[in-house]
């Protein structure tokens, strides 16, 4: 028979000063009124969404009146208030992970809007959901880009011409690989080359396809930079939550092309309102990893 023990009270005393740890945040918050967390919150939606845009919760005051204060004061008033990220950025990588999570059609039209709202051109908001194809699937992609065509279409005085490939009719299909794989180790060093030279031996048209369709038609395309690409993948990795070992070589991969520590957080951190707390801890989990690794092997990266 198994003997449970209470446990003394110097262990009670150690898990209590372990739990008791106040973050600098919470240092530096530790007397400003919690009102100002809502005050905050809302001030940051009217800027997304516009001067009504508070108002687009009103819908839950016969049901859940607190999940939109909640919603207010934790997803805008402590998240997207935080310093790291710029709201454009912020855009760009909800609506990476949005359309990678493919439920929540409602929210990516929201947030589409408020990439508009804030500056994102349109061509960028597209480019974003084209990219989304690679890790999500062109399904998610195609369903994302029903939202955005309809978020549009709401704008009729809205400058948005599409954007047709770069490459002509005259490249051939291995300049096309050549291509790829010049992009992949620009982007994903030797993180992205063990992934291709993994599949050698069971798959190696799947090596094929990584390089040419995700790195020579895809991360080749012009109309969104590498950092802004990486750190959206990085978002819908950490969204999808079933793609870890991407995650991490992703994680290089904004690293590598000129992204910070700073910004790596801050996206997976943004992600606890938008997949879960789960998810983001998972992701968190992830950058600890790939920073000490980078770090053991003297690699540059903020």
């Amino acid at each position: 028979m198994t003997v449970v023990t209470a446990p003394t009270a110097a262990a009670v005393a150690d898990r209590s000063s372990a739990c008791s740890h106040v973050s600098p945040r919470m240092s530096s918050l530790a007397s400003s009124p919690a009102s100002e967390r809502f005050a905050r919150g809302q001030a940051l939606l009217r800027e997304v969404a516009g001067p009504e845009g508070p108002a687009l919760l009103d819908g839950l005051d016969g049901i859940a009146p607190d999940l939109a204060r909640l919603t207010v004061e934790f997803g805008y008033g402590d998240v997207y208030g935080r310093p790291g990220l710029s709201l454009t950025q912020r855009q760009l990588i909800n609506v990476a992970a949005l359309t990678a999570l493919g439920t929540a059609a409602p929210q990516l039209r929201f947030h589409v809007d408020g990439a508009l709202n804030v500056g994102v051109a349109p061509a960028g908001i597209v480019e974003t959901v084209l990219h989304v194809a690679v890790y999500a699937g062109i399904p998610a992609a195609l369903n994302g880009m029903a939202v955005v065509k309809a978020a549009f279409a709401a704008r009729p005085d809205l400058d948005f011409s599409p954007a047709r490939s770069g490459t002509d009719g005259a490249e051939t299909l291995r300049e096309r690989h050549e291509r790829g794989l010049a992009a992949l180790d620009r982007i994903d060093g030797e993180a992205g080359e063990r992934v291709v030279a993994s599949l050698a031996d069971i798959a190696p048209v799947l090596a094929d396809y990584v390089v040419d369709f995700a790195f020579a038609d895809v991360y080749s395309r012009p109309a969104l930079g590498l950092r802004t690409r990486e750190l959206a993948t990085v978002a819908a990795c950490t969204a999808l939550g079933t793609a870890g070992p991407q995650l991490r070589v992703h994680l290089h991969g904004l690293l590598n092309v000129g992204g910070t520590r700073d910004e790596a957080v801050e996206a997976i951190i943004q992600m606890a309102v938008y997949a879960g707390f789960p998810a983001a801890l998972n992701g968190i989990t992830a950058a600890r990893e790939v920073f000490a690794e980078r770090d053991a092997a003297g690699l540059a990266g903020a």
